[in-house]
Formats: C-alpha cells, sequence, structure tokens
C-alpha cells in the first residue's frame, strides 16, 4: 500500500469516505470496525482512506488485506476468522468479491426458519453488525458516486420499496424486446439508500437502488440484457443484446453473440465449480442439485436510483444507473435460493408495471419513475 496521508494526498477521496463513514454508516465512538480489502491500487488506497476516517471516531479499526478473490473464490480463513469476532462495522471494499465461507456453506447457520450459508449474511440478518461492500470499486467511482443527495436518494427508494412491498406481481418491459411477469408474493423490497446506521443494515457503496428477490419458480417472460451484464470474468458491456427465456423462475435458454457465449460459459463454470465443491465436501450432497439448479435461478430485479452513476463496465456503478433496471441469474438475496454466482444484468429505459391486490401501478416509464 501507498504511504502517506490520505487526505493530503487525496482531498475528494477523502472527503467521500468521510461522507461514508460519518453520514452513511454513522460510526460511533467505541464501536469496533473490520475493513476487508486487496492489495491493488484502488481498493487499497480507498480502505486506507476509510481507515483514517474511523480511526478519528474510535481507537478499534483493524484493516485486514487478502489476496483478489472471484464470485468462485473461498475467503481465507483469516478473514472468515475476523469475521467471527462480530464486529460492530465490517466494511467490505474488494478488487472483485469478499469470498464464500467455507464453512457455513458445509454446516449452514439455522436460526429458526432462516438458514445463511455465510457468517456475514448472519451478522446481517441477524442485526449483529451493519455494514457496505464495494466489490470492484475504483477511486473515480468512490470520488464521483458517494457524496450525493441522500435524502433525494432515500425517496425514490422508498418510493419504489412501497410499491413493490405491495405488489403480488411485476411486469418489466422495454424497447428492445423484454417483456417479464416476476411474481413478489411473500416478498419484501430491499433500499440500498446509503442509510446503514441501524445493527442489520447493509448494501453499497456507491448506493442506489432498490430491489427484491422474486417469487421462487414464479417468473416467466424474455429478457432483453442491453446495458452490461456481470460473468465471473468481468462486466461486459453489451455490444449486442443477449436474450433469455425465463420459464418458472429460471433461465431455459440464452441466445445472442458472444456475450451470450460468455454468459452461458459463466454459467457452465458455475456448475462445474459448485460439483467440484461437492465432490471435495465444501457442498453437502443434499444441497447440491439445488445448487446446480440455482445457477440459472432469477435472484433479483432491481431499479438503479443513483443520478450519477453510469454505465462504466462495472457493476457496482451500473446497477445503480438512474433509468435502468437489473436482473440477475443466481443466488437471491433472502437466502433461499443458493448459488456460487450472482451475475447482474442491465435493461436501459424498462418500463416497470407492478400489480397487487386491487391495483396497478406504472412505476417506472421508459427509465423514468412516476409520480407518487
Amino acid at each position: 500500500m501507498e504511504e502517506g496521508s490520505i487526505s493530503t494526498a487525496y482531498p475528494e477521496l477523502f472527503r467521500a469516505a468521510e461522507v461514508a463513514i460519518k453520514d452513511v454508516i454513522c460510526l460511533r465512538p467505541g464501536e469496533r470496525v473490520l475493513i476487508v480489502t486487496n492489495p491493488n491500487r484502488d481498493v487499497s488506497t480507498i480502505s486506507r482512506a476509510l481507515y483514517e476516517v474511523s480511526s478519528t471516531i474510535t481507537d478499534d479499526c483493524n484493516l485486514l488485506v487478502q489476496s483478489v478473490r472471484s464470485q468462485l473464490d473461498l475467503a481465507s480463513e483469516e478473514v472468515m476468522g475476523a469475521i467471527r469476532t462480530d464486529p460492530d462495522v465490517i466494511l467490505s471494499i474488494s478488487h472483485e468479491k469478499l469470498g464464500k465461507d467455507e464453512e457455513a456453506i458445509r454446516n449452514p447457520i439455522r436460526i429458526g426458519e432462516r438458514v445463511y450459508d455465510h457468517y456475514f449474511n448472519y451478522l446481517l440478518g441477524e442485526k449483529k453488525s451493519r455494514s457496505f461492500w464495494s466489490p470492484s470499486v475504483t477511486l473515480d467511482m468512490f470520488q464521483r458516486c458517494v457524496d450525493i443527495d441522500y435524502r433525494r436518494l432515500k425517496e425514490d427508494c422508498e418510493l419504489v420499496k412501497n410499491v413493490l412491498d405491495g405488489g403480488t406481481s411485476a411486469r418489466l418491459t422495454s424497447p428492445l424486446g423484454t417483456d417479464i411477469t416476476i411474481g413478489l408474493e411473500g416478498r419484501a423490497a430491499k433500499q440500498d439508500d446509503g442509510d446503514f446506521s441501524r445493527p442489520g443494515a447493509g448494501g453499497n457503496i456507491p448506493a442506489g437502488e432498490t430491489f427484491i428477490s422474486p417469487e421462487l419458480g414464479s417468473s416467466n417472460g424474455v429478457i432483453i440484457f442491453d446495458g452490461s451484464i456481470a460473468s465471473d470474468r468481468g462486466v461486459i458491456i453489451l455490444e449486442s443484446p443477449i436474450s433469455c427465456r425465463v420459464e418458472g423462475g429460471y433461465v431455459t435458454e440464452i441466445s445472442g453473440g458472444k456475450e451470450a457465449e460468455e454468459l452461458k460459459g459463466t454459467i457452465k463454470r458455475a456448475i462445474e465449480r459448485t460439483n467440484e465443491w461437492a465432490r471435495e465436501g465444501r457442498i453437502p450432497p443434499y444441497q447440491l442439485d439445488a445448487y446446480v439448479k440455482n445457477c440459472r435461478n432469477l435472484g433479483e430485479l432491481g431499479v438503479g436510483l443513483n443520478r450519477k452513476a453510469r454505465i462504466v463496465g462495472n457493476m457496482l456503478e451500473d446497477e445503480k444507473v438512474y433509468g435502468t433496471c437489473h436482473i440477475a441469474i443466481g443466488s437471491n438475496y433472502d437466502n433461499d435460493a443458493n448459488a456460487l454466482i450472482h451475475l447482474d444484468g442491465l435493461i436501459r429505459s424498462p418500463t416497470l408495471t407492478v400489480t397487487g391486490r386491487g391495483f396497478e401501478r406504472e412505476l417506472m416509464k421508459n427509465g423514468e419513475l412516476s409520480a407518487p
């Protein structure tokens, strides 16, 4: 990591870090902070800025560096050991991902009917810690998209959440031919609005979306991804659209150009890694079929709401772009459809209509939020 004061060398970054620590996570004196990062320049520099700001508030701030992890890798034992000490605040500032929890995949954590395959998710789900995570964040992105109008963002996020929470289904269409209906029964939307001040709260920084896990087995139709899409080898800005047919909540057919082949390749490699981990005992045999099947599950419907974000080929920012929606293939956020992948893909200029008991509401039209 570079030496010297971040506040002097990177004043704009230091200002953004102050916003993240003081206004977003609302760190308090005496709290214990764990920051996990990688040795890559951008994420390590951002992490140092967060560490410097945190250290002016609490004297128990810890910065841990592990080598880069992808969607299909395990977190280091040292990182998981630190997370299992139950810090008040956990910040994951990674070049790619934090990494999977081998122990919790092998022996899932069960709290009543809730099941967790990562101790980090357990801490958030049981409201023991709060967090933000910034996979693949860059200096430019952090400086440009973190210091925003959080009051307006929260209003937009709440508007979308209130409509989704009242819905039993949503229909998403787009100019290029997306036309899919997604069940919402029994689901509650989550807000990535930049207010992570309470135990159990967490989300991305940069913030800027409201998202929901589709009702299992409920989605049917066609998705035309035309913005960007995640793969296990990086985010792809789409030169030609990818068409995905969805039946009963699962992607059954993928077509298009070279980008479609890359998506197929990612899913294929995820299934191969799943089987490999099962043979090695990292995934219990009774979970194998579900993990494999969920590599094609529809795991998320999200609405981008950050007005400073733009499509840059980095999903942390891309999925926050105002005027887009995104759908993920793979695991969901309700922890009842586990998979080794979660692949977000963007749909530009969408129209989103939500139907509930006794109402139908056009929430977004051609990428613009409708008035309350």
